[in-house]
C-alpha cells in the first residue's frame, strides 16, 4: 500500500509542529511539507500536490483557509493537471464550528471538515477516509450539514466568488433506519451524546453507568446501524432522525 501523501497548512506553529511529528510517526503516512499562511500554503500544494492537503480555516493575511481551498481545488481541476491519477483532497483542521464557516469551506470545495480538538487517531482516519474519496465530518458539526441536506434551498452566508455546492438529499435507506432498526430508549440517549462529541467515559458519566455498559450500548448501535465507527453512526444516526 502507497503512503498517503500529507501537507498542513496550520499557522499556528505548536500545532503544526504536533500534527507534524504525529503524522511522521503513521506508517501510512508521507509528511511532505507545512506552511504557515495561505501565500506560502498555495505555493507549497501547488507544487507538491498532496493526497491531502490539511488547511486551518482561520490562517492570518489576505489569503485564509476558505480560500486558500478555494484557490487549490481551481488549481487541480485546470487542464495542465488533468492527467493526475488521483485528484488532490482538503480536509479542514480548526477550531470554527458555526455555520457559515463550515457551509463556506464546503462550497469552498473541502471534502471533510475536522475539529481540532478531535483525538489523533480520528485525525488520521478522517486522512484516510478523505484520500479514499469519502467526506469525512466531524460529529459536531454533521447537524449543519444535514440541516442544509434537509433544506438545499436555505440561501447560506457564504464570502463572494466562492462556488454554491449541492448537497444531495437523504437515501431511501437512511430514511427507513427508524423502522427497520429500531434503538432502545437508553441507546437513542447514548447516540445523542456520541453526537454531541462524548467520549465512552464522558457518557458513562452522564448517564450513570458502567464504561462497560456504554461500549456494550455503542457496539450495538453500531451494529444496528450497520456502522464501523461512531463518527459514520452519528451522521447516519442524524440523517434517519433517530437523533433530534
Amino acid at each position: 500500500m502507497n503512503k498517503i501523501s500529507v501537507a498542513l497548512i496550520e499557522d499556528h506553529h505548536l500545532t503544526r509542529s504536533g500534527i507534524k511529528a504525529a503524522l511522521n510517526d503513521c506508517d501510512d503516512i508521507a509528511f511532505i511539507g507545512e506552511a504557515a499562511n495561505g501565500m506560502q500554503g498555495i505555493t507549497l500544494l501547488e507544487k507538491t500536490l498532496p493526497d491531502v492537503a490539511i488547511i486551518d480555516i482561520g490562517l492570518p493575511g489576505l489569503i485564509d483557509g476558505i480560500e486558500l481551498t478555494k484557490r487549490f481545488k481551481e488549481f487541480v481541476k485546470a487542464p495542465i493537471n488533468s492527467n493526475l491519477d488521483n485528484q488532490p483532497k482538503v480536509l479542514v483542521l480548526t477550531m470554527q464550528d458555526n455555520e457559515d464557516s463550515v457551509l463556506a469551506a464546503f462550497a469552498a470545495g473541502a471534502n471533510s471538515y475536522c475539529m481540532k480538538d478531535v483525538m489523533f487517531e480520528k485525525l488520521v482516519e478522517a486522512i484516510v477516509e478523505t484520500h479514499s474519496g469519502a467526506n469525512w465530518i466531524d460529529p459536531s458539526i454533521a447537524r449543519i450539514v444535514l440541516a442544509r441536506m434537509n433544506n438545499p434551498f436555505q440561501e447560506a452566508t457564504i464570502p463572494a466568488g466562492v462556488p454554491s455546492v449541492s448537497i444531495h438529499g437523504l437515501k431511501p435507506e437512511d430514511s427507513e433506519l427508524l423502522t427497520v432498526n429500531p434503538l432502545t430508549q437508553r441507546e437513542r440517549e447514548v447516540i445523542e451524546l456520541i453526537v454531541e462529541g462524548y467520549s465512552n467515559e464522558e457518557i458513562g458519566e452522564e448517564l450513570y453507568i458502567s464504561l462497560g455498559t456504554v461500549k456494550t450500548h455503542v457496539r450495538n448501535i453500531l451494529n444496528k446501524l450497520s456502522c464501523d465507527d461512531r463518527t459514520s453512526a452519528a451522521v447516519r444516526a442524524l440523517r434517519a432522525g433517530l437523533v433530534n
